[in-house]
């Protein structure tokens, strides 16, 4: 995901790269790190070092929950907004981020999936939860993926609950022959995650009513998909307020 950032801010003639961090890179390129012309910015293992000597507006992160609340911080204390695509961040660790962002008047976004095509997805699962009660969410990631289920299941089931109150799904007296066969459970919401290799990003929201069935399905077919809302994200960092988790909270 960082070389997929690093591609595409290139790309953009109003968005500079400053600067780069990677613990394994150290020294690298980044041009050449991605397959382009050498453009001078050198990877750097040292966040720290990078903000100091550089004048950064944006941090974009993609790394994991622990280093990602720890880098946000870092970023907020040098007057940088963090843009955060890591999953799994939690409550306690969003107030961390909450308290660091009043101190310095920043904000900070933290967006479970940047691809607009499944911010919609989302949102249409949450406009159909008014009609259907009865939900099913499978999502489906490379088998690298090391949390589950994944932060978009959670938020659309989030977002779904907004719209309706816990329902009992399936018969009363179900029992798993094998435990976990039926998934995990949100509020009442079945969320089921497959690990294999091939696939990227993939997610179906499925409602079941009288006599119909309806399916809502995002597919992310390569990394390149999430980057229109990685590059809309920073362009519009300077307007947020406070900690907003969801790209779709700050789209026009």
């Amino acid at each position: 995901m960082g070389r997929e950032v690093i591609k595409a801010v290139l790309k953009e003639s109003d968005l500079v790269l400053v600067g780069a961090i990677d613990s394994k890179e150290n020294g690298v390129d980044v041009g050449a790190l991605v397959g382009l012309n050498a453009c001078g910015v050198v990877v750097s293992s040292d966040l720290q070092k990078v903000l100091e000597n550089n004048d950064a507006d944006v941090l974009v992160d993609f790394t994991n929950p622990e280093a990602a609340v720890s880098n946000g911080i870092t970023a907020l204390h040098y007057g940088v907004i963090p843009i955060i695509g890591t999953t799994g961040i939690d409550d306690v660790e969003i107030d961390e981020l909450r308290k660091a962002a009043s101190k310095t008047g920043l904000g900070v976004l933290i967006a479970p999936n940047f691809a607009l095509g499944a911010v919609l997805m989302m949102d249409f699962a949450r406009r159909a939860a008014r009609h259907f009660k009865h939900v099913e969410i499978i999502e489906m990631h490379h088998d690298q993926k090391i949390d589950a289920p994944s932060g978009t299941s959670l938020k659309t089931a989030q977002m779904i609950q907004e719209e309706r109150l816990p329902v009992r799904q399936g018969h009363p007296d179900e029992y798993e022959k094998i435990k976990g066969v039926r998934g995990g459970e949100l509020e009442g919401i079945r969320i089921h995650s497959v690990r294999l290799p091939g696939f990227v990003a993939h997610q179906e929201v499925i409602f079941g009513g009288l006599g119909q069935v309806l399916t809502i399905r995002h597919d992310s077919l390569s990394r390149e998909s999430f980057m229109p809302g990685v590059v809309y994200a920073i362009r519009k960092a300077r307007s947020l307020q406070g900690v907003v988790v969801g790209l779709e909270k700050i789209l026009d």
